[in-house]
């Protein structure tokens, strides 16, 4: 396993980690690409039935051949890496101050199948914004954990880890770090925790900024609105068309587990077929997101066996995750084109009695961060400003 679980004797001590996957994983991973056992291609030219069997043969290629893991590597140890243990569980984040005084605490949290990569490009201009063309009054400190069960964090071994309890580990992570203020931003999982933690108004919490806004309409809502339809008809074509893996992930994580922790190719198309299905691309995923960047998220899946255990967070929480309880803290939202969910602010406003920003930026989809770090580093920026 890799990394080894902390044990107790860690304590609360913030331990420098560096990310070194040991060579036999890797030469494992080989030995299974060399030996890929392919279905037969689908009755359709399009990615209607799942990924198509040429699409798939291309990217597994590329892996094989020339996709560099340490290359990843490097990118992820070029900003200080820690582990710590909270609540029985070691937790992996990603810690990187800002050279500016009075750079201001956030927190940045990822969703499946996404990770701390979704946010590598956007640390620097949002720590160091001056060195990015930006303002130093809108430097943050930043701190990216990896949820429970996924990356470098450990696995939960009992139930209980949904959204609410790692609301509150969030909280007690930025507490350990010696943050007494802070805000706090996610998109897909991290949108649900982001809001939890909101709920649960933890003391030094000044506000939220969300890149996937979940809420529902009212019951008397008027879809002569083009918003409205737009959102009503996003939200159904998801339920109908893209629910699937959702459905089993929230059901039967233990026994997609077995598939997907065996064969590598499974586990790259169950994750592939997201990037086509929710990037904002105008016909294949490699339109918006280079093959290294699509691998380096399906490996640290695969290198760290964290299909199943990223799973359970459906199980654990998916069917309360977005509920309507109230937020009276501030929240920014920024909704992204090709979101899953576009709902218009009265919806929104139903929810969040105080809405800062209603950012609608011109391209981006569910990855905002990886997609568009320009675009996600100004909506960060923008939304979260009047809380300095």
């Amino acid at each position: 396993m890799y990394p080894p679980p902390l044990d107790a004797e860690a304590g609360d001590a913030i331990l420098p980690f560096h990310v070194d996957v040991p060579q036999p994983a890797l030469d494992d991973l080989a030995r299974r690409l060399a030996h890929v056992r392919w279905p037969d291609a689908g009755t359709v030219a399009d990615w209607s039935q799942g990924v198509p069997l040429d699409r798939m043969q291309a990217l597994v290629g590329y892996w094989r051949d020339r996709y560099d893991w340490r290359r990843c590597e490097a990118a992820i140890n070029r900003w200080p890496g820690f582990r710590t243990r909270i609540d029985g569980l070691g937790i992996h984040f990603l810690h990187v101050r800002s050279p500016h005084a009075g750079a201001m605490p956030m927190l940045l949290t990822h969703g499946w199948p996404g990770s701390i990569l979704e946010f590598l490009e956007a640390i620097g201009p949002l720590t160091d914004p001056q060195a990015h063309g930006g303002d130093a009054a809108d430097a943050f400190h930043v701190v990216i954990p990896s949820l429970p069960g996924y990356g470098f964090s450990d696995k939960p071994d009992a139930t209980g880890w949904n959204v609410e309890r790692i609301a509150r580990t969030w909280h007690l992570l930025m507490r350990r770090l010696g943050y007494d203020r802070y805000v706090a931003q996610g998109g897909d999982w991290g949108s649900a925790i982001t809001r939890a933690m909101a709920v649960q108004q933890p003391p030094g919490l000044l506000g939220i900024h969300l890149n996937m806004v979940v809420c529902f309409p009212p019951p008397d809502e008027d879809y002569s609105d083009p918003q409205a339809v737009d959102a009503r008809e996003t939200a159904e074509a998801h339920k109908q068309w893209g629910l699937g893996y959702s459905t089993q992930q929230s059901t039967r994580p233990q026994t997609l587990g077995y598939a997907l922790a065996d064969s590598p190719v499974g586990q790259a198309a169950w994750i592939y077929e997201k990037f086509h299905a929710w990037t904002d691309n105008g016909g294949e995923p490699e339109e918006v997101l280079s093959r290294d960047s699509m691998l380096d998220t399906i490996m640290l899946y695969w290198l760290t066996d964290s299909a199943a255990s990223s799973a359970r967070l459906y199980w654990e929480s998916f069917r309360s995750a977005f509920g309507n309880a109230p937020i009276s803290l501030p929240v920014a939202c920024s909704i992204f084109p090709r979101e899953m969910r576009r709902p218009p602010r009265r919806w929104a406003e139903r929810i969040f009695s105080d809405i800062i920003h209603w950012g609608q930026p011109a391209r981006g989809g569910h990855f905002a961060a990886l997609e568009q770090p320009d675009l996600f580093v100004q909506e960060v920026r923008t939304g979260l400003r009047s809380l300095r």
